[in-house]
């Protein structure tokens, strides 16, 4: 039962009792629901920024996870980069500088990407500018790496072409040291022991029985192998590269004219033919169409004893057997 309620009326000095209009009643009413909506409301948006649903949480692991990813694949990026750039200083520094070969500039290696937005199609997203570095560090790095992988290719024919180029060079003696009975005369001005006058001996004198076997000292083309009325039996051996060498006085030539030899070949024996005074190998070194010291091309078969004795001898002056 309803407790009912009174107030004092002071006109008629006398309690009345307290009537509620039923308009009032669901006035009260309808303000006590909105008010307790409202209040619940509240709470939801407040509680709500406090604990995530199944499907918030979700978003947020993969997220949480892409992040992690991210940094581990940009820690990964930079490691490959000062990979990258220790290979680029050897390239420049070592490779390219012992094959006589220009470095890159740095430019061309690290150019950026000009022109249109490539990363447009980027933009919008909430992480927009982590994507978009992402994906520019990638681009540069495959940029450089393509300009990496050529220059290498250019170092493996500069590679070839050196391995070439330095068996094209005489590196050995004619005739083996064993073989000799001793070096008769050096490269420079020497008596001619024919004509019995000062001339200069373009090559070097290699004094051994005949017979003894005589050797291409690099690899080439044999252009002559004839008689010559200075030089006896004698072969030239062109090898590229400017150089060229010349096998004088030979008992027996025992190759051909057009024939590819290897350093080391037997191409004929020591004889004591032409203007020659006595058995021996003249052996001279061209470059360029210039007659040089053959001294200097010995380095791939004397020890340095015997080269400083080899040294000796030909810098004494004295007649040339040829």
């Amino acid at each position: 039962m309803a407790k009912v309620k009174y107030y004092y009326d002071a006109d008629t000095l006398s309690y009345r009792k307290i009537t509620v209009k039923k308009s009032d009643y669901y006035k009260k009413s309808v303000f006590g629901i909105l008010a307790v909506f409202l209040i619940a409301f509240i709470g939801f948006v407040v509680f709500s920024q406090f604990i995530m649903s199944p499907s918030e949480r979700s978003q947020k692991r993969e997220l949480d996870n892409l992040k992690l990813h991210y940094e581990l694949l940009s820690k990964r990026m930079e490691e490959s980069s000062a990979i990258l750039a220790q290979l680029q200083d050897r390239d420049n520094n070592i490779y390219r500088t012992y094959f006589e070969a220009n470095p890159i500039p740095e430019e061309q290696r690290k150019a950026g990407f000009g022109g249109v937005n490539r990363y447009k199609s980027l933009d919008g997203f909430d992480n927009s500018t982590m994507i978009k570095e992402l994906t520019k560090d990638v681009d540069i790095l495959t940029k450089q790496l393509v300009v990496q992988s050529k220059s290498l290719d250019e170092i493996v024919g500069l590679a070839k072409e050196k391995e070439k180029m330095l068996a094209s060079i005489p590196a050995i003696q004619p005739v083996k040291n064993e073989d000799l009975t001793r070096m008769a005369s050096g490269y420079g001005m020497r008596m001619h022991p024919i004509l019995k006058y000062r001339k200069m001996h373009k090559g070097m004198d290699f004094t051994a029985p005949v017979g003894t076997p005589i050797f291409a000292t690099a690899n080439g083309k044999v252009v002559k192998a004839q008689r010559s009325s200075s030089y006896g039996n004698v072969v030239y051996i062109d090898h590229g590269y400017g150089y060229k060498t010349v096998y004088g006085h030979m008992s027996k030539i025992k190759t051909r004219k057009g024939k590819m030899v290897k350093r080391g070949d037997l191409i004929g024996y020591v004889g004591n033919t032409g203007l020659s005074a006595g058995a021996h190998l003249h052996y001279e070194v061209h470059k360029n169409g210039r007659a040089v010291n053959p001294i200097s091309f010995y380095y791939g078969d004397l020890t340095p004893e015997e080269f400083a004795a080899m040294q000796k001898a030909a810098a004494e002056e004295g007649q040339s057997y040829d």
